[in-house]
């Protein structure tokens, strides 16, 4: 499993890099723009900004009676956008997995060597975990080095619990996206359908924050569980051992489908499972 991990790892090594270093960049931008936002004349003036924007518009933004704390200016500034950008990673990867080989008619090729399912699936989804986990470091370490020469009261422990939430939320997108792609007929729409929660969960939240009525319904949303920023201040332990969990269900219920070989691999084009009728069984590992 520990080959398949490198090798996994290897081929997603470019991705990381660009992804990580891109919002390193920005979190280094972000702590180094902390110091002149604070400002008092700057203060005014960025009350009057949001004074003239619709309440709609900045409730995506977070509470903005915290906005000059540090949580507040965090979550704002980076984590408030974070799983939309981020996620983009996560869902395609995850999606592409398994269902990537697939439909490129490689998988079979892989699975004619002397390797498990189970070691395939766990090794693949162990480097895309480290892979996630290497963007995200690489990020803290953008808004880490610059942060002993600002004003930002956050330590490194406390924004590192910020990027823990973020982490949990991209896992729970990943493994949907996963889990769908051993479901759906194909990558696609695997990706697609999982980007639409997404969105639709970003969406409620940040309304919810406008109207009462909606409450009940983005609970139900894994984004009302994110704390981005907000960790910083207070880190809802809880939430985040209850993504992950969730994660790992959904991780669990797609390498069942992987191994069960009668559930679809996405590039089979058919909608076969559970004991629905397929067009073509997968075959894989069978003989």
């Amino acid at each position: 499993m520990l080959t398949i991990l490198r090798y996994t790892f290897s081929r997603l090594l470019g991705q990381v890099l660009g992804w990580g270093i891109s919002l390193a960049l920005i979190g280094a931008y972000t702590v180094i723009l902390h110091d002149s936002f604070v400002k008092p004349e700057a203060q005014q003036q960025y009350l009057q900004l949001i004074a003239g924007y619709p309440p709609e518009m900045m409730a995506f933004f977070g509470d903005m009676n915290d906005l000059f704390s540090p949580s507040g200016f965090l979550n704002m500034v980076f984590f408030s956008y974070m799983p939309i950008i981020a996620g983009i990673f996560s869902i395609a990867s995850s999606a592409a997995m398994l269902a990537g080989d697939e439909e490129k008619g490689t998988l079979d090729l892989v699975l004619a060597h002397p390797v498990s399912r189970a070691r395939l699936f766990w090794g693949r989804l162990a480097a895309l975990t480290l892979a996630t986990a290497a963007i995200l470091g690489l990020a803290w370490l953008g808004f880490v080095l610059p942060l002993s020469k600002t004003t930002l009261e956050a330590t490194p422990v406390q924004i590192a619990y910020a990027f823990l939430s973020l982490f949990a939320v991209l896992m729970f997108f990943g493994m949907l996206a996963l889990l769908l792609s051993m479901l759906v007929p194909s990558q696609r729409l695997a990706t697609m359908t999982s980007g639409l929660v997404l969105v639709v969960s970003y969406f409620l939240t940040s309304l919810g924050r406008l109207n009462t009525e909606l409450v009940d319904i983005e609970r139900l949303f894994p984004l009302h569980y994110y704390q981005g920023g907000n960790a910083v201040a207070d880190m809802n332990w809880g939430w985040f051992a209850g993504l992950l969990g969730i994660a790992l269900v959904l991780a669990l219920l797609a390498w069942w489908g992987f191994e069960r070989r009668d559930v679809r691999v996405a590039g089979e084009g058919n909608w076969g499972f559970m004991g629905w009728p397929l067009k073509k069984k997968d075959t894989i590992g069978k003989t």
